[in-house]
């Protein structure tokens, strides 16, 4: 038996998709022939991994703590995957160790960094570059979420490692899906608040449709101190807007099963994670028009351009107006989300480990 050490140094309950990434992944990937110890952030161990398939190790380190983090990446990992004798170690969060004898299979969502890196401000955006760049090139072999995000990979890293295309899958709904159209029109929006994700556009966009076709917006997410709170306030919006913070699964599904459609207004993703779990609700997608996402939803979205708020707020009007439209994307997009599954992503990645493990037993 194969032991792999799971890198959840980063994994604090507030980071949104990549913590969704891994729940669903760990959660079916059990195999007879391997065997998980994750090793956790402090945060994780207060929380408990009843998804994980195999016992954490509790390392000290907060997640919450970039600095920390960081260090823990860089010094910590490698030991611990020393001390328990693994054979593999998988970082699944953009950043791992930088060196050891344990070979690593690094999971590269995005480059955002790299990218768009006025969203990374700060002294924070090189030092993540660095962290990025030199577990690349430590890794063993390197996994992402999408064809557009592996040629970013190959065209910015340059990795000497094999990069495998394994794509996400919606989250399993505790309700069933109820496509079609909804009365009084409520638009839901889902996520935490890094600026990326372009959730003031989406608030401004909503001020300038006019009243009598003005429908409620509910975007969860963001905390008790909810940044966009006085955004909100400024423009008189509250009557039409409610910020509900971070919110447990049961209280999302609720959110899917009474919204008429499901927004995202980001300006970057590595997937489109929220697309493919609305889609999987039988709610219509109104999104970006990233090449990423009309990778992911095809023609089961409508797009718009997330840099100009008229554009926003136009295809929200248009889209609400047509409830034939959104009948058809709803449709559409539950049959397309059906092409994902998370039991498909955690074989393609055990496959990934295997590879590896066998060219180190035959090294």
């Amino acid at each position: 038996m194969s032991r792999i050490l799971v890198d959840l140094l980063f994994y604090t309950g507030t980071k949104g998709g990549m913590e969704s990434y891994v729940r669903q992944l760990y959660h079916e990937a059990g195999d007879r022939r391997l065997e998980f110890v994750g090793l956790a952030s402090t945060e994780l161990t207060r929380l408990g991994a009843p998804w994980f398939p195999g016992d954490l190790i509790p390392s000290g380190i907060s997640g919450e703590n970039r600095a920390s983090w960081a260090r823990g990446e860089v010094l910590s990992v490698s030991a611990a995957a020393r001390r328990i004798r693994a054979d593999l170690i998988h970082a699944p969060a953009n950043i791992g160790p930088w060196s050891g004898a344990t070979p690593v299979v690094l999971t590269v969502h995005d480059l955002l960094a790299f990218r768009q890196p006025q969203f990374v401000p700060g002294r924070y955006g090189p030092v993540l570059r660095t962290l990025v760049r030199r577990a690349a090139a430590h890794a063993s072999r390197i996994i992402t979420i999408s064809e557009h995000s592996r040629a970013d990979i190959e065209e910015v890293l340059h990795p000497g490692a094999a990069v495998d295309v394994i794509p996400l899958a919606g989250g399993i709904p505790t309700a069933p899906a109820t496509p079609g159209h909804r009365e009084p029109a409520l638009l839901l929006a889902l996520g935490n608040r890094l600026p990326h994700k372009n959730f003031e556009r989406l608030v401004e966009a909503l001020g300038e449709i006019p009243e009598a076709v003005r429908p409620r917006l509910v975007v969860t997410g963001g905390g008790v101190d909810d940044p966009l709170r006085p955004l909100v306030e400024r423009l008189g919006l509250a009557p039409w807007v409610e910020l509900t913070g971070w919110l447990a699964d049961r209280e999302i599904d609720a959110l899917y099963a009474r919204a008429t459609a499901v927004v995202i207004p980001t300006l970057f993703e590595g997937f489109g994670l929220p697309v493919l779990e609305a889609m999987g609700r039988g709610c219509p997608v109104i999104c970006s028009n990233l090449a990423v996402l009309r990778e992911l939803a095809q023609n089961s979205a409508v797009y718009f351009d997330p840099l100009r708020t008229e554009s926003l707020a136009n295809t929200i009007v248009s889209a609400l107006a047509d409830p034939p439209l959104l009948a058809e994307l709803a449709r559409s997009g539950l049959l397309r989300s059906r092409e994902f599954t998370w039991h498909t992503t955690a074989m393609a990645t055990i496959d990934s480990f295997y590879r590896v493990l066998d060219a180190d037993r035959s090294a």
